[in-house]
């Protein structure tokens, strides 16, 4: 196991470290490693995630920012990285997400729907995403999302208290029950300052469309520019009674 940083860690050392890595996960023992890591900085937890699951660690980026394929390939190289493929992303999304595969010490893992776009028109009608939302993203997201974690004991999202008032008390550490493993979401607290310092410390490669007004970057059909001023995630779902894609909740 790689060890924890010491002098002034929010852990402690290699004791604490033991004290962070129950026999048994659930809901309790999830919660109690939340409270122990919840003002901890993002490379802390990446290290005792790292090093507490070591490859049965997953780690899902939309590929918005190339953050966490960082922050886990520089600890774990050729760490999995589970993409979901939808079929409707921005070219400028799979061209990060190709670029963040060649530049980073990273596995992309793609998951992909049971049906081609053109399978899922033929059988539920073109356009779905417009008339039934949560079902498509169903489709495409949630359970391609669910076959790809098997197999995994946790897995890392890039989840933000920011992002939607939906997450404001978004933990860092918790039992995800729908997929039966721990869910860990290391930058949980950062806002996009953050993330950009981030990004400009270590040269990361950058999705094109932030820069273009696309602070939220969902599918292509699904997202639009959002104006200064705006609620950065009003560009997602826009006119819908829709917040979430349904992974988060």
């Amino acid at each position: 196991m790689s060890a924890v940083p010491q002098g002034g860690g929010v852990l402690g050392g290699a004791a604490a470290l033991t004290l962070l890595n129950p026999t048994e996960w659930n809901e309790q023992t999830c919660a109690e490693v939340n409270a122990r890591l919840e003002h901890a900085s993002a490379a802390h937890i990446a290290d005792w995630a790292v090093a507490t699951f070591g490859t049965d660690l997953a780690v899902a980026s939309s590929m918005q920012d190339t953050v966490l394929p960082h922050l886990f390939g520089t600890r774990q190289a050729g760490v999995d990285v589970v993409f979901l493929d939808t079929g409707y992303h921005f070219q400028e999304t799979l061209d990060t997400r190709d670029e963040a595969a060649r530049r980073l010490p990273i596995t992309v893992v793609n998951a992909t729907p049971r049906q081609s776009v053109s399978e899922q028109d033929a059988e539920h009608g073109a356009r779905l995403h417009d008339r039934d939302p949560n079902l498509c993203c169903a489709l495409r997201k949630v359970e391609p999302l669910r076959q790809a974690l098997q197999g995994y004991r946790a897995w890392v999202t890039g989840a933000r208290r920011v992002d939607a008032v939906t997450r404001a008390e978004l933990p860092v550490v918790s039992w995800d029950a729908k997929h039966g493993l721990v869910k860990i979401n290391p930058v949980a607290l950062w806002d996009d300052d953050a993330v950009e310092r981030y990004q400009v410390e270590h040269d990361l490669p950058r999705n094109p469309l932030v820069a273009q007004g696309y602070p939220s970057i969902g599918c292509g059909p699904c997202t639009r520019r959002v104006a200064p001023g705006e609620d950065p995630r009003s560009g997602r779902w826009a006119g819908q009674d829709k917040t979430e894609c349904g992974i988060h909740v």
